[in-house]
């Protein structure tokens, strides 16, 4: 199909114009940097997703450990409650000053190359009475 010239109102020279040879490979050309781009920005997009949900998890884990913390359960037993919803290898630490218990959650959520974050959470409870 030839490329019509509306100006003239007859078909425009071959070369010439939308779909001519000078603009053969355009498109392609085109395709070949945007489609890497827009799977490059996928996949950081959903590693954000993942490295948030991630953080949730150690939020919640955190609270979790907390109230262990709170009813005086023993220190495994606030680890259990904390395992069960952080996310692999977190690290736990907990303590206590005065009436307050804490409980601090990090891990690591890997990324694309070196694009690893830290993550961290802390939840503080009152302790109840003995």
């Amino acid at each position: 199909m030839r490329a019509f010239d509306p100006a003239t109102g007859s078909p425009a020279p071959s070369g010439s114009g939308a779909g001519g040879a000078g603009e053969r490979g355009h498109v392609t050309a085109e395709t070949a940097v945007v489609v890497p781009s827009l799977v490059a920005l996928l996949g950081l997009l959903l590693w954000g997703v993942t490295a948030s949900v991630a953080q949730i998890r150690c939020v919640d884990a955190a609270g979790a450990g907390a109230r262990a913390a709170a009813r005086d359960e023993p220190p495994e037993r606030i680890r259990q409650a904390v395992r069960t919803v952080a996310p692999s290898g977190a690290v736990v630490e907990t303590g206590r000053e005065g009436d307050l218990v804490w409980v601090r959650v990090t891990a690591r959520a890997a990324g694309p190359g070196l694009l690893g974050v830290d993550l961290e959470a802390e939840a503080v409870a009152h302790a109840e009475p003995r």
